[in-house]
């Protein structure tokens, strides 16, 4: 229905806005505390909502897939993507980090060619390979304007990608509050061990306690709205707003952080995001040229 396609359309939006907010409380956070505590309190804050959601909806909030192989890859993928990115928040901004990241639907279709063995077409691999280099431009290394620190967003990039991958893997009977419980305790526990032996928590302020509770609050709202819009709408309709995140976030790096991205920045972020578009309407035109033919999809 069209309204159900404009409403999961808003949804989503709305999703990446509250995302935005998010790593800007993330980022304003970790400006004074350690690494692994920003992970631990995210985590506990998540992982608190999503149990009970998952109990309100009559689910266990643990089971035995707790141990299965793509949930322990999901989870060591989330722990791999949450550090590098808040890592990346704490160095190089949200403009520059929230730009790498847009190429994440590219690496996720090269992560399931490889691990999942599926095939794609030249022109999904010319898409592949134009987004990465849309990346390195980005990043241009080797020329000046290069911050290694940036690299922490490549590596996040890799994580968000292995994760959703994992996450195909799963059974569908696996309800998805318990997913995210499971990634959010996996952040405790990764962020207490990083508390341990790197550096010792520190008692955050009260500007910095607004601000973890905002990255708590914020956080869940967009997962919230962004399972809606997947829901209500027609995926293939919805699922490039995604890229909307990209606006908000360097509206917010502009507006709160003062960060003002070259015009090469932006030319990167263009060339990743035009390859995003393009894979996406050639995997749904051939999704659309399978079914007329009545095959699987």
């Amino acid at each position: 229905m069209p309204s159900d396609n404009l409403r999961g359309i808003a949804y989503l939006i709305a999703a990446m806005a509250f995302f935005a907010t998010t790593d800007a409380c993330v980022q304003l956070a970790a400006q004074s505390l350690p690494k692994g505590q920003v992970l631990a309190t995210m985590g506990l804050g998540g992982a608190v909502i999503f149990a009970a959601i998952t109990r309100a909806r009559g689910h266990r909030v643990v089971a035995p897939d707790l141990v299965s192989w793509p949930m322990l890859l999901r989870n060591g993928a989330e722990i791999l993507a949450t550090f590098s990115f808040v890592t990346a928040l704490s160095t190089v901004g949200i403009s520059l980090a929230s730009a790498v990241i847009q190429a994440t639907p590219l690496v996720v279709t090269f992560v399931a060619i490889v691990l999942l063995g599926e095939k794609v077409g030249w022109r999904r691999w010319g898409a592949i390979l134009a987004g990465f280099a849309g990346v390195l431009v980005i990043l241009r290394p080797g020329l000046e304007g290069f911050d290694i620190n940036a690299l922490w967003a490549v590596s996040a990039m890799i994580g968000l990608a292995l994760r959703d991958v994992s996450t195909r893997l799963m059974p569908g009977t696996t309800p998805s509050t318990r997913i995210a419980f499971y990634g959010m305790a996996t952040l405790v526990v990764a962020g207490s061990l990083h508390m341990a032996v790197i550096a010792p928590p520190t008692p955050p302020d009260a500007a910095t306690q607004a601000y973890l509770a905002g990255s708590i609050g914020f956080g869940a709202l967009g997962y919230y709205l962004m399972i809606q819009a997947m829901r209500i709408g027609e995926i293939s309709v919805v699922a490039p707003f995604r890229y909307t995140r990209i606006l908000f976030a360097l509206t917010v790096g502009f507006v709160v952080f003062g960060e003002e991205p070259d015009w090469i920045t932006y030319v990167g972020c263009g060339i990743t995001i035009a390859a995003g578009l393009y894979a996406f309407l050639r995997e749904r035109r051939v999704a659309q040229q399978q079914s007329l033919k009545g095959t699987p999809s």
